[in-house]
């Protein structure tokens, strides 16, 4: 029940008429991530594969163009929430329900790579032990990969589109 009433509250989001055209298309994006449409995404051919949102920002969009999207859907992510209604399980998003300390900075610092760093981690949540990665974090981890793989492509007759990596530091660095 709680996954319908977001659809259509990103449903009318999409459809209002004063939504800006960048929060319409992370909300399609998101709206196309819970409804695991492909999208306009290719089908795969031989070996390749596309990730769920490859084609959104053109075939040939630059990596900053892509930084850009993955930017707008972490951006979606942490503020677009469930509305609590009596007797409905609400959903989990690892995201949104991090600490409102972290910040997520998403940049291309070389000329094949995107990189979400996540920074401002509180040691408490973040680790369970020296070096241990608590759950939680591991669950951001995740669903930033997951947000991130979505843009790109892979095959034995092509290359990734990018290399993409998500770094993690604690509070104080």
């Amino acid at each position: 029940m709680a996954a319908e009433s977001r659809i259509q509250r990103l449903r009318s989001l999409i459809e209002h008429p004063r939504t800006g055209a960048a929060e319409r298309a992370a909300a399609q994006r998101l709206l196309d991530r819970i409804l695991g449409n492909p999208g306009r995404a290719r089908p795969t051919a031989g070996d390749r594969s596309y990730g769920q949102r490859h084609s959104r920002g053109g075939r040939h969009a630059g990596l900053s163009r892509l930084a850009d999207m993955i930017r707008e859907d972490i951006a979606l992510a942490r503020v677009f929430a469930d509305a609590a209604v009596p007797g409905e399980l609400a959903a989990r998003n690892a995201i949104r329900d991090a600490p409102e300390g972290i910040t997520y900075t998403v940049d291309t610092p070389f000329d094949a790579g995107i990189r979400i760093l996540v920074a401002h981690v509180p040691p408490t949540w973040g680790w369970s032990g020296p070096g241990v990665e608590s759950e939680a974090l591991r669950l951001v981890r995740a669903e930033l990969a997951d947000i991130m793989a979505a843009y790109d492509h892979d095959g034995g007759d092509i290359g990734q589109r990018f290399h993409g990596r998500v770094e993690v530091r604690e509070a104080g660095w």
